[in-house]
């Protein structure tokens, strides 16, 4: 905030020093993990004062919750916009499936299932779960669409969802990005099938 034109320490570059704090974590959480990552860290990427990492996350737990959750948050609604768009059934799915990814990269939120900082925690797991589980409901809805009951659409959800996931882990352990596109195009071929 400004204060008579000076600069408070909560506030740089016209940016909310809480909101650069959260968006250092999210990206080095992705890059390196909630474990491996560091207070001091978070603080050098994100050009924000020490005092004020501790006044908007007295711990590191704070800190990564509030990251973790914008970052479910945030995927969620990027599936959503996708899949709840114009178009058929298939031509959603299709969108969201084949939409650009950086696979060797991985799953931003995915790959926090890995972190054992993150899954020792209830608190820090309950946005990964929250979004796994919006996730396949949304992808569901499109199957029900489509005209399949509701018991094959959560089957087929699932599905969906495990492929872009083990598409990812494919990409990432043979650092080939095309491991990606290849399990989409098979699922599609195997649905649009039947």
């Amino acid at each position: 905030m400004y204060d008579g034109g000076v600069k408070t320490n909560y506030q740089y570059r016209g940016v909310d020093a809480r909101e650069m704090l959260v968006a250092s974590a999210q990206k080095l959480f992705a890059e390196q993990g909630v474990e491996a990552t560091s207070p001091r860290q978070v603080l050098e990427d994100s050009g924000v004062g020490k005092g004020s990492l501790y006044h908007h996350f007295p711990t590191k737990r704070d800190l990564a919750h509030a990251a973790i959750d914008r970052m479910s948050v945030a995927s969620l609604d990027n599936a959503r916009s996708v899949l709840m768009s114009s178009g058929t059934p298939f031509e959603r799915l299709s969108a969201y499936l084949t939409k650009p990814r950086d696979a060797v990269a991985g799953c931003r939120v995915g790959r926090l299932t890995s972190d054992a900082t993150v899954m020792a925690s209830d608190e820090l797991q309950q946005p990964v779960h929250d979004y796994f589980t919006h996730l396949i409901d949304l992808v569901a809805e499109v199957f029900v669409e489509a005209g399949a009951t509701p018991k094959r659409a959560r089957e087929r959800a699932i599905t969906a969802v495990a492929v872009i996931q083990g598409g990812y882990v494919l990409s990432r352990a043979l650092d080939d990005p095309d491991l990606m596109s290849r399990a989409v195009t098979g699922f599609l071929d195997l649905i649009e099938d039947r």
